[in-house]
């Protein structure tokens, strides 16, 4: 019974690793590795220099939306809004606590933030956006009503000419000593 199993594996063994040597041949001379090579490493960016990075922003600034952008930033709402952003760029910075004021359940008509709401932070307003709604993540915060005071803890601060408020990324909400917003570490690392 053993030389009969054998007898039956044994050319199964030794077909398939002649299939597994001789496959690459017979789909173009045995260059797939080299062709999986390549496209791996342009795949690859390598990172632009000082020079480079100078060249495309300037590539860029000259661009149509590249001078719109330029027109917004020195238009006084754009002032306004950079201002307002600098205020709270050293708590942004650092990460500490920002205490804002509720203004607004929704974002500015057109607004493609996700959900967010409009908060007042040392009497500047700003957009407190917190991305994509998904699985109920945002049930604390749909609690909230105008006037509620909240700490408020970010990592950035944007700003966009559609927007007349700078944009805080809402990374972490606290009402009356109680979390009720913590964003989850991305899972990727970044």
């Amino acid at each position: 019974m053993k030389k009969i199993i054998y007898a039956l594996i044994l050319p199964l063994v030794v077909l398939s690793g002649l299939v597994f040597i001789f496959a690459p041949f017979a789909y173009g001379s045995g260059d797939n590795r080299d062709i999986k090579n390549e496209t791996s490493k342009k795949s690859i960016q390598k990172s632009l220099s000082a020079a480079e990075k100078e060249a495309e922003l300037k590539k860029w600034e000259a661009s149509p939306d590249g001078i719109q952008y330029k027109k917004w930033e020195a238009s006084p709402t754009g002032k306004n809004v950079y201002a307002s952003a600098t205020k709270i760029s050293k708590s942004i910075r650092d990460y500490t606590n920002m205490e804002g004021v509720v203004t607004s359940l929704s974002l500015p008509l057109g607004s493609r933030l996700g959900f967010g709401l409009m908060v007042r932070i040392n009497s500047d307003d700003y957009i407190l956006a917190f991305g994509p709604e998904k699985y109920n993540e945002f049930q604390q915060l749909h609690r909230l009503k105008v006037n509620d005071k909240i700490i408020i803890k970010s990592h950035s601060v944007l700003q966009a000419p559609k927007y007349s408020y700078p944009i805080v990324a809402g990374d972490y909400a606290e009402r009356d000593s109680k979390i009720i917003y913590k964003r989850a570490p991305r899972k990727d690392g970044c």
